[in-house]
């Protein structure tokens, strides 16, 4: 008889928390969509089928459950974090849209499936993208309308978002990700990548946004300021070791588990983490930044196990 040990314990654990709370979140993302159809014109309509495609197309839910185990981690519970979890994976999957988009990365596939602008065609694409970041705070602003103190959590929730997502956040880790492209060869015309310059862009285009996804959770449910700080810093950390992971993914992993093809970013030339400092460094980093974030989980006790779990299982997969 096989024994069971303290990781299969927490595994378990894990999936009693996550799949709850991953139907609740996906019902959610789908009601959201659901009260933006009746009535609508044709065209619209088929606008929000690419905004559904883009958003109920079955990815993890890593970012919207970060947020349900950030309010659980400060003393409140998942429900209150609701409307920022839905906020985040509306806008991680506009992100997505777009980054998939011709003028970006040109991907055919996203989660095995062929991305937005493959199906809907580039417009309607681009569309649907800018329709789900403008969902993401109508859903913030509709949390805030209960009460006086909702309002007030509301708005600081919203404020680190719009930061996490704009220019000095998920919008600049993107720019100098088109930046920085090709330019991790020899050459005198060539920007000289470093390592340092290559964890902020992904801290910003990865980090930023699960940052916010635990700020904002922790908002919800009504958070101190030391709470909130202490969460950035492991999203932060937590978001730069996720892109690495997927980085490495990318150059080593299997095409067929993950969903797409891999060795794109060594065939655009991507200066991600792994092509500019090596895959042995970016493990050592990745490692780095795990136990950092673990760490910083660990100072909420108790409450802190949903975000320890998640922690560990992103960075254990293989997809």
């Amino acid at each position: 008889m096989m024994k069971v040990t303290a990781m299969t314990r927490a595994g378990a654990d894990f999936e009693a928390w996550r799949r709850p709370n991953a139907a609740r979140l996906e019902k959610g993302l789908a009601q959201a969509l659901a009260r933006q159809t009746p009535g609508q014109p044709a065209a619209v309509t088929r606008l929000l089928e690419a905004m559904s495609y883009a958003l109920l197309g079955g990815g993890k839910l890593v970012r919207p459950l970060l947020a349900l185990a950030a309010a659980e981690a400060v003393g409140g519970r998942a429900r209150e974090a609701r409307a920022a979890a839905l906020a985040v994976e509306m806008i991680h999957a506009y992100s997505l849209v777009h980054d998939d988009l011709p003028a970006m990365d040109n991907d055919d596939l996203r989660r095995g499936r062929p991305t937005c602008h493959k199906v809907f065609g580039e417009a309607l694409a681009i569309l649907a993208g800018d329709a789900l970041l403008t969902l993401a705070f109508q859903t913030l602003a509709e949390a805030g309308r209960l009460s006086a103190e909702a309002g007030r959590r509301a708005g600081l929730a919203t404020l680190h978002l719009a930061r996490a997502a704009g220019a000095v956040g998920l919008i600049g880790g993107q720019a100098l990700d088109l930046a920085f492209e090709g330019q991790t060869g020899s050459g005198s015309n060539l920007v000289q990548v470093t390592g340092e310059m290559a964890s902020d862009m992904e801290r910003r285009k990865t980090g930023e946004l699960m940052a916010a996804a635990l700020v904002t959770g922790a908002c919800l449910a009504g958070g101190t300021l030391a709470a909130l700080n202490r969460l950035r810093r492991i999203g932060l950390d937590l978001g730069l070791a996720f892109q690495i992971k997927d980085d490495l993914l990318n150059r080593e992993g299997d095409p067929a588990l993950l969903g797409k093809a891999t060795g794109s970013d060594e065939a655009r030339g991507k200066a991600s983490f792994p092509a500019v400092c090596g895959s042995p460094a970016a493990q050592r980093e990745m490692d780095r930044l795990a136990r950092s974030a673990l760490a910083g989980a660990a100072w909420f006790k108790l409450k802190g196990r949903p975000l320890i779990w998640i922690i560990d299982s992103l960075l254990d997969r293989q997809s």
